[in-house]
């Protein structure tokens, strides 16, 4: 008899029934959590202009989740530690399911969905063991969840769905419980890594930076067309003393260093808020607490630097330019010579944007 993760990792599932593609808010490239001036929260669709397509009202503020690759629907993930996530329709702006994680689970805050969009996988924590854990969720069946396996590490929080149809896990190392917030509870002892996973759970490979750099959280991955994977870490020991914050993989070199200039590298303030591939073989990163947008090529050079004020979201856009959000609502863009606001929206954005890539990997 086919077992469920061989069922999973190699058939479709069953589709709920049709529902508006993308066209029908507007082609938005990129969603993302925002906080309007009266103090509600929204989901909110981006453009390649930087213009909102659609707002649909969240009950609280979200860090970020998935875009189904087909139709208009998100699912968005409640700020690590939380229990919560939201399945919306866009068009409509209904709520088609609450997801609750099992007792004993807390969310950390992304999503992916697999490559025909038939399952969702969520990064959780078991928190009696500490031990990280991917959700599997399926669509047919009303995001009934159906499994979950390790992640590969502690920590899990960034989840990408590889062109292959792996998922890529970045295992930040850092445990927390939600009755105690955002505390870090393992410092002295976490040990972040790069997970490469099979759709049904099994380890391909897990990467990881020296002994020396066990406190340099991986929080956040973006993947290029070919595979290759952009990662950004976020120090936590001393700042003066933080490593180098990016790192590129692929499975024949493992994790490469991007080197930085030392000022550049200090004024990144030991943080790096998201990454983004912008094409084959071009990368960005944002410092929020720098103020920072940098690009860099597949070698790790760095093209371009740029600044702004609490910038962090980051989306490629046509022409192989790239679009940066920033909490005080304005969209930019960003090219190999500069950085200008194209919109500015009374909003504040959240961290990341969440990529729309109808029926592509994302």
């Amino acid at each position: 008899m086919t077992s469920r993760r061989g069922f999973l990792a190699g058939v479709g599932a069953l589709v709920t029934a049709p529902s508006l593609s993308w066209a029908a808010v507007g082609n938005p490239i990129a969603l993302s959590g925002a906080r309007l001036p009266d103090g509600s929260d929204v989901l909110a669709g981006i453009d390649s202009t930087g213009a909102m397509t659609f707002k649909v009202p969240l009950p609280a503020r979200a860090h970020a989740g998935a875009a189904h690759p087909d139709y208009a629907e998100a699912v968005v993930i409640a700020r690590r530690p939380g229990t919560f996530a939201k399945v919306l329709d866009c068009a409509s702006g209904r709520v088609i399911q609450d997801l609750q994680t099992p007792q004993g689970h807390h969310f950390y805050g992304h999503a992916a969905f697999s490559t025909d969009g038939a399952y969702l996988f969520t990064t959780e924590n078991h928190m009696a063991s500490g031990e990280g854990r991917i959700g599997v969720w399926d669509r047919s069946l009303g995001y009934r969840r159906i499994d979950n396996f390790a992640s590969g590490g502690i920590g899990p929080h960034e989840i990408l769905r590889l062109p292959s149809g792996d998922l890529a896990v970045a295992n930040g190392g850092i445990r927390t419980h939600p009755d105690t917030g955002r505390e870090k509870l393992n410092l002295e002892t976490m040990r972040p890594n790069l997970a490469i996973l099979s759709s049904g759970g099994s380890v391909r490979t897990v990467a990881e930076r020296p002994l020396a750099e066990h406190q340099n959280s991986l929080r956040h991955i973006a993947v290029a067309p070919d595979g290759t994977i952009v990662c950004g870490f976020q120090w936590q020991g001393d700042p003066f003393d933080a490593p180098p914050l990016l790192s590129l993989y692929d499975a024949s070199s493992g994790l490469r260093t991007v080197s930085l200039d030392d000022d550049l590298h200090r004024g990144l303030n030991a943080y790096i808020g998201s990454v983004c591939a912008i094409g084959p073989d071009s990368f960005a990163a944002s410092s929020p607490r720098g103020g920072r947008v940098i690009t860099f090529d597949a070698t790790g050079r760095v093209t371009a630097h740029h600044r702004a004020l609490d910038v962090c979201g980051l989306m490629p856009s046509s022409g192989g330019d790239l679009l940066a959000s920033d909490g005080n609502g304005r969209v930019h863009a960003v090219t190999k010579t500069d950085l200008h606001a194209v919109a500015h929206h009374a909003a504040a954005f959240d961290n990341h944007m969440i990529a729309v890539s109808p029926s592509s990997p994302v």
